[in-house]
């Protein structure tokens, strides 16, 4: 098995510890089902901005990914990566775009869990729907390894730059303010 996933674990209160030896969320079934491996880094507590996840983890904010949803004037949604000192400029996403794009915004975070199943500050690029196109920030192919969420606010996931890109089908475009 690539990744570090057992039987899937049970809901807990917010602050308790989680088992993440059976850490199981969509992400990395996802991840398995590619064969990607990937470590899990456990959080002492839930993690929603990328300070603190960098904190928990032991790494640097360079090696992460920020993830941001993005949305058009015709509700038509997109997903922003970029590393996590940086931040995701719209307008340079939206110029990666096929025509008839309109200006971008960011989602609420209602339609954060709606379109990818996560709440704010737990999204990947992994596993959306088909639907919505990925847009990875170039800087992100050039980490030796980097950190996403696991969809769970109490584990990260490291893995391979470039193992993310062919997971997540993202096209690379220099998308950082």
């Amino acid at each position: 098995m690539p990744g570090n996933l057992a039987e899937s674990h049970p809901l807990r209160c917010p602050g308790e510890q989680a088992d993440v030896t059976a850490l199981r969320t969509r992400i990395t079934d996802t991840l398995d089902a590619h064969q990607v491996a990937y470590r899990v880094l456990p959080h002492s507590k839930p993690v929603y901005t990328v300070e603190t996840a960098a904190e928990q983890r032991g790494v640097v904010k360079e090696e992460m990914v920020k993830s941001i949803l993005l949305r058009d004037k015709d509700g038509r949604y997109v997903m922003a990566g970029v590393t996590g000192d940086a931040r995701v400029d719209p307008k340079a996403v939206r110029a990666h775009l096929p025509a008839g794009w309109k200006r971008l915004s960011f989602a609420t975070p209602e339609e954060i869990l709606a379109v990818t199943g996560c709440v704010q500050g737990t999204v990947t690029p992994v596993g959306l729907p088909p639907d919505v196109p990925v847009i990875l920030d170039e800087a992100i192919a050039r980490c030796r390894q980097i950190t996403i969420s696991s969809g769970d606010p109490m584990a990260g996931l490291e893995l391979a730059p470039g193992d993310l890109i062919r997971v997540s089908g993202a096209q690379l475009a220099r998308i950082a303010e």
